[in-house]
């Protein structure tokens, strides 16, 4: 019999621990001492709180944890001596039918995994559905894993000892994400759509107008008008918008969604799930036959990334009335014109300026997106509220020395452009650790014509630098191109600058960014407020009209803009809950 919330809360601590026993394996201090945080308010806060037992007991205790574990496909399973719930998560990702050389390569990872790290290696078999990796999955995130350094590995096994236990306690309390898996399977049904060269590869890559771009707007046209959304169309730029009738047809308007291009060989999550979240809203209201006091307007943008054409934002800027009709003139790696492919695609190109929205009939705008960085992931918490979206200055640089022999010239009597570079980049990197929460990044080097044999002459490189205030953006900003001034002086080398893209940054609406901290005090989720350090729809938006974003959060470290790229169900789920949330306190408000 499943156990309810109200029970583990009411019963004695000895028969609560009980009640847990088999969450962490042969680890029962780990719940015994979270239960001293009774009452919990849900499932998410008492996951979290066992989270932090362990990330407050200590290397040791850590370590112990890990090695509590059985190998995959080891002597445990062999002999059938794992735990009941070891032994369902094996066979539910068919380790149990591993073929001899299947087997054979697992044995070598894991003995060359413990040889390296003293530990075994720990995965979440089950996978971000709950429903089992496929033998091959768990092969290549062994092998990827066996790179990893020490302290990374040790803090990656234990972040999947707690989906683990996640997972268990899902099983304990007879709970399943239903609206999280049918928004993951979503993820999944999209990212059938891929560009040639891409597809063939099992890569995903959607970039703008392209046959799979037209295809995915097509799906996500269909999902809308399945999820009971009243209108439905494709605009001038391509988004597909979605519109979800008030009963008051003078009600104003939310806005929400984010954007349905991809990077190339980029991932499932980025920019598509600020749209099947809200999607999943208006279906659970559809069904209910329930309908809101204001407009709820969702837009699968059609371009944020700026992959094909050298033009970003077309979807939201568009909204704004930030179209460039020199845009038109641009040209693809393959010729297209921008025109070309807007006409082809059956766009009414006239009709780009009859997009832009009057700002009063909107109440705000709000987006749902993965982190696409370490920090939630790192602190076991599944959703953070977004402060502001960083504002950045990236310049083209070029330091000038003289191109000399290597051999020949006395050290004290070079002009290395290179090293002068390499003094900036770790000025920069300095700089930005100093105030905590700005970034800069040298993201490209080149030596033109360098030689092995010949002092470099020139060097060319990127500088990138972000913040969530302007203000304090500048200030670095300013630190490091004096600094850069400073070291070419002094190395009697010269520089070129050229600024080429200032973003002002988008601090969130107060007001809004309130309303996702009470959803998520609400969820009983921890509540974690954080910069975005990449640039969002949300930023186009936030010129015209207030926002607010809340991230998700994303395993394997985080990243994004990568295959790897990954969020579970269960997280999904919070986010479509937190959205939820976010809808009935304005409901409440009108």
């Amino acid at each position: 019999m499943s156990i309810t919330l109200d029970q583990l809360n009411d019963a004695p601590i000895g028969e609560a621990a009980k009640l847990l026993d088999g969450l962490y394996e042969h680890s029962p201090w780990i719940a015994q001492q979270a239960l001293t945080a009774r009452p919990f308010a849900s499932l998410a806060q008492m996951k979290h709180a066992m989270a932090r037992v362990v990330a407050e007991s200590g290397r040791d205790a850590q370590l112990a944890l890990i090695r509590a574990h059985p190998e995959l496909a080891g002597k445990a399973m062999v002999s059938q001596s794992l735990t009941a719930e070891s032994a369902l998560e094996q066979n539910k990702a068919g380790l149990t039918q591993c073929s001899p050389a299947e087997f054979e390569k697992i044995h070598q990872l894991n003995a060359a995994y413990n040889e390296k790290f003293g530990f075994p290696f720990i995965l979440a078999v089950r996978g971000p559905r709950g429903t089992g990796l496929s033998r091959q999955e768990i092969i290549d995130t062994f092998e990827r894993r066996l790179q990893g350094h020490p302290d990374f590995e040790r803090a990656e096994c234990l972040r999947n000892i707690h989906r683990i236990a996640e997972l268990r306690l899902n099983d304990k309390f007879g709970v399943a994400p239903t609206v999280g898996n049918m928004v993951w399977d979503w993820h999944e049904e999209l990212a059938q759509f891929s560009d040639p060269g891409y597809r063939e590869k099992g890569q995903l890559t959607v970039t703008y107008l392209t046959e799979a771009h037209r295809a995915c707007a097509a799906q996500i046209h269909a999902q809308m008008l399945d999820c009971g959304f009243d209108e439905v169309s494709l605009d001038a730029v391509g988004n597909v918008v979605g519109r979800y009738r008030s009963g008051n047809k003078e009600a104003r308007t939310l806005l929400t969604g984010s954007h349905y291009d991809t990077v190339r060989n980029g991932g499932k999550y980025d920019g598509r799930l600020g749209i099947f979240v809200p999607l999943a809203c208006v279906r659970a209201l559809h069904a209910q036959d329930r309908r809101l006091p204001f407009h709820l307007e969702v837009l699968a943008f059609a371009e944020e990334e700026g992959q094909r054409f050298k033009a970003t934002f077309l979807g939201s800027g568009a909204l704004i009335g930030q179209f460039n009709t020199a845009w038109l003139d641009q040209k693809d790696a393959d010729g297209i014109t921008l025109r070309e492919a807007m006409t082809g695609a059956g766009l009414p190109i006239d009709d780009i300026t009859k997009l832009t929205r009057n700002a009063a009939d909107y109440l705000g705008f709000v987006e749902v997106h993965i982190e696409q960085g370490p920090v939630l992931n790192e602190l076991d918490l599944p959703l953070g509220v977004v402060t502001s979206i960083n504002g950045g200055v990236r310049y083209l640089a070029e330091v000038i020395g003289t191109a000399c022999h290597a051999g020949t010239t006395p050290m004290d009597r070079r002009s290395d452009a290179a090293a002068a570079v390499a003094e900036v980049v770790l000025f920069a990197e300095q700089r930005a650790l100093r105030d905590g929460d700005s970034v800069a990044t040298v993201g490209q080097l080149l030596v033109p014509n360098g030689s092995t044999n010949v002092v470099p002459g020139r060097c060319q490189f990127t500088l990138d630098m972000r913040a969530p205030i302007d203000a304090q953006r500048d200030a670095m900003v300013n630190d490091v191109l004096t600094e850069l001034a400073a070291i070419c002086e002094r190395r009697k080398v010269r520089h070129t600058l050229e600024e080429t893209m200032r973003a002002a940054a988008a601090p969130s609406a107060p007001q809004w960014q309130q309303r996702w901290e009470q959803a998520l005090s609400t969820l009983g989720v921890p509540l974690h407020r954080m910069p975005s350090g990449a640039g969002h729809d949300a930023m186009k938006l936030h010129e015209v009209m207030p926002q607010a974003m809340l991230f998700v959060r994303g395993q394997n470290a985080g990243i994004s803009h990568n295959p790897l790229e990954s969020t579970t169900s269960d997280d999904m789920q919070l986010a479509v809950q937190a959205f939820s949330l976010l809808l009935d306190q304005l409901a409440s408000e009108s």
